[in-house]
């Protein structure tokens, strides 16, 4: 529910400080947003840190960067969801979702210039899902995404504490984990499917930090 101040109604500020509210009406479009998450620097560790400690560390990697691009849009009208893209010999990918005009578009963190930002022009989720397919590559040149998810919206997981908690938010990565995920191609065609050529592999590399 809107809180009242003065007797005007005011946005929900879901647990975050003054000065981290802020910051997310700053990133008040999508674009915004992407541009905010390719300035943090990528970080390794084995972490599920929610938006507010991100915003502090200034850093974050995959999960992190779509978890506070959700965060990001819910303070600006936004719902919360989030999206698990599932691949084999290589990691999971996560995309924060928003929808223009009845189209999908997705905001990601990554490593790898073509898994990043999608304007909104895609009628499903899978149509988004399949833009990222090219360039989901492992460093064989593998092409490695096989499955999407349903849509999580995090707004569920308010009772946790998502948005704010200083401990690690596994429950994001647990809720993503147990969506119903769809194939986006048979197994068959898989097992045929060409390594990425040298051209496009160095491309998709920019950017790119070895850990």
């Amino acid at each position: 529910m809107p809180s009242r101040r003065n007797g005007l109604s005011q946005p929900a500020a879901h647990g975050l400080s003054a000065a981290e509210l802020r910051t997310f009406r700053a990133l008040n479009t999508p674009v915004r947003i992407q541009k905010f998450l390719d300035e943090l620097p990528y970080q390794y560790a084995d972490t599920a840190w929610s938006p507010r400690r991100v915003l502090r560390e200034r850093k974050g990697h995959c999960l992190e960067g779509a978890v506070l691009a959700a965060a990001a849009l819910r303070v600006n009208g936004h719902p919360p969801i989030v999206m698990d893209l599932e691949a084999v010999h290589d990691d999971d990918h996560v995309i924060a979702l928003y929808r223009e005009r009845g189209l999908w578009g997705g905001i990601a963190k990554s490593n790898f210039a073509g898994l990043r930002f999608r304007a909104p022009i895609y009628r499903t989720l899978r149509e988004l899902a399949l833009s990222y397919f090219e360039q989901y590559y492992n460093l064989r040149g593998e092409r490695t995404l096989r499955s999407y998810s349903l849509p999580v919206n995090l707004a569920r997981l308010d009772p946790l504490h998502w948005m704010t908690a200083e401990e690690d938010v596994w429950c994001v990565p647990e809720a993503l984990i147990a969506a119903r995920h769809y194939p986006l191609f048979p197994d068959k065609v898989a097992r045929r499917l060409p390594r990425l050529d040298r051209r496009s592999f160095e491309a998709g590399m920019h950017g790119w930090v070895r850990h």
